[in-house]
């Protein structure tokens, strides 16, 4: 039997229940997991509460009661037809995408073998659930402002977030690649973002991105889209481009419906576009929308086996005991939260 963990229905806190059903079994190409450990990101709790449930109710995944979650890390148990990279009883982890075949909040996943990596033998399962997510998030926001190896010698890259897990793993990307970075995080984080490789570092304060110089490179949004047109401001001329993953998409259609959403969504992009194209014509600006990436995988796979991506775990949780890594989230503590089924 498979037991998930499931969101009854729209509430502020969470209404968890744990609930036992018939063990999947995979198909062609897939592959059948028992979960070690998943995580409670961000968008699991804002989707407790019914939020992007127009856009996300064309895949099938806004029907309650709903399973959540999208990292995976535990050991192969079977194998579809056809599924050759990986063996019964391997260690593995990846990810599962937002749709209607439900979440990751389980004992048993089933996943498609390109979504799925190998873990190393001696690796915490926690500590690779708190990754794939997080990292194909922000790998797609880096991809789609047009930094990357080579063009990243010497560039100067704001990053808003950078305390949160997309900014730390932004940054244990953009570090290595020989970027300037510049960080803005939360109160008391400023060492944290000098010692993961931030040349500069900032609070956050009302008035701390107009006090930054405007020649940046590329701007990376992981923190307030309130605060994305003046950070927009900060870009140089010969800019490569902006991205934000806190945009309002989801939101404007929750509260607008069909024609409104898409009304507002077109003019509060095109607000800050406009600002991006008059700072620096070239440069490119993007809402980043999470979706499985195979390249970002790679990426996350090479980075592990080197040891050099990692997010603190600021608490794990049984699913009886669920509710505390959802509240730990949206309460803002520090630290992933991981469920341990």
């Amino acid at each position: 039997m498979r037991r998930e963990l499931v969101c009854v229905e729209t509430a502020t806190p969470p209404r968890l229940a744990a609930r036992s059903v018939e063990l999947p079994q995979p198909r062609a190409g897939e592959v059948l997991v028992r979960v070690q450990a998943t995580t409670v990101n961000p968008i699991d709790v804002k989707r407790a509460t019914g939020y992007g449930r127009r856009l996300l109710g064309l895949k099938g995944a806004a029907r309650f009661p709903l399973v959540l979650g999208n990292d995976v890390a535990g050991i192969v148990e079977a194998l579809g037809a056809g599924v050759t990279r990986f063996a019964r009883g391997q260690p593995v982890f990846g990810l599962l995408g937002t749709g209607r075949a439900g979440g990751a909040h389980a004992s048993h996943v089933v996943v498609p073998q390109d979504l799925l990596l190998p873990a190393p033998k001696d690796a915490d399962p926690a500590a690779l659930a708190v990754l794939p997510y997080s990292f194909t998030t922000m790998w797609l926001a880096l991809r789609s402002t047009g930094i990357n190896p080579t063009s990243a010698q010497w560039a100067r890259v704001l990053i808003h977030g950078a305390n949160g897990g997309l900014g730390r793993l932004a940054m244990q990307v953009l570090r290595p690649w020989g970027c300037a970075i510049t960080a803005i995080c939360a109160k008391g984080q400023r060492q944290t973002a000098l010692e993961l490789g931030a040349q500069v570092a900032v609070e956050h304060s009302p008035a701390c991105i107009e006090s930054l110089s405007s020649d940046f490179d590329v701007v990376l949004n992981f923190a307030n889209w309130d605060e994305d047109a003046l950070l927009a401001s900060r870009l140089s001329p010969r800019a490569l481009g902006h991205a934000t993953t806190v945009h309002p998409l989801l939101a404007n259609f929750d509260r607008f419906g069909w024609l409104g959403g898409a009304w507002t969504s077109r003019r509060d992009r095109r607000q800050v576009g406009a600002i991006v194209a008059s700072r620096a014509p070239k440069a490119s600006y993007s809402w980043t929308i999470f979706k499985p990436d195979r390249d970002a995988l790679e990426a996350l796979a090479a980075g592990v086996r080197a040891r050099a991506f990692a997010l603190p775990i600021g608490i794990a949780a049984p699913f009886g005991n669920a509710i505390a890594a959802f509240d730990h989230v949206s309460s803002g503590q520090p630290g992933r939260a991981v469920l341990l089924p």
